[in-house]
């Protein structure tokens, strides 16, 4: 049973997931660890993904229990506080209602030279984590608890 704290760590995580559009799927392929981009939204408690399904990485997701994790990194961040997060969970794939095609938005046109052909994944999470950073008196960046 969730405590409150779960609880609260899995609400902030959803916020912030929500504040950018792309993340990292992780999984393993062959026994070998995998990263790879995805554009996500958040459907009803549930990440909704949308890859490309050219490269095959979808086919390690599915049935499996995979991390999807995102971030503000960038450097332009580095003065108001960085932060990621990172949910884990079974997946599956899916045929997205007309709606949820809405909020994933227009897809490139192409990815390494190939013409774009996307797949859509449903990530279940079971648990949700959350790192934030921020500058210290020092001007180092610190691990918040």
């Amino acid at each position: 049973m969730p405590t409150d704290a779960q609880e609260q760590d899995e609400r902030l995580a959803f916020e912030l997931l929500g504040r950018t559009d792309y993340g990292r799927v992780a999984t393993s392929m062959r026994a070998l660890p995998f990263l790879a981009a995805a554009r996500h939204v958040v459907v009803d408690g549930r990440i909704l993904l949308r890859m490309h399904k050219g490269y095959g990485y979808h086919e390690a997701c599915i049935g499996s229990v995979i991390a999807y994790g995102a971030d503000n990194l960038g450097a332009e961040t580095a003065r108001t506080g960085q932060w990621t997060v990172q949910f884990v969970g079974l997946c599956e794939v899916i045929e997205p209602t007309n709606d949820e095609l809405e909020l994933f938005g227009p897809g490139p046109h192409y990815v390494d030279g190939e013409l774009y052909d996307p797949v859509y994944l449903r990530l279940e999470p079971q648990l949700a984590t959350v790192h934030t950073l921020r500058r210290g008196l020092d001007r180092q960046l610190q691990h918040l608890p």
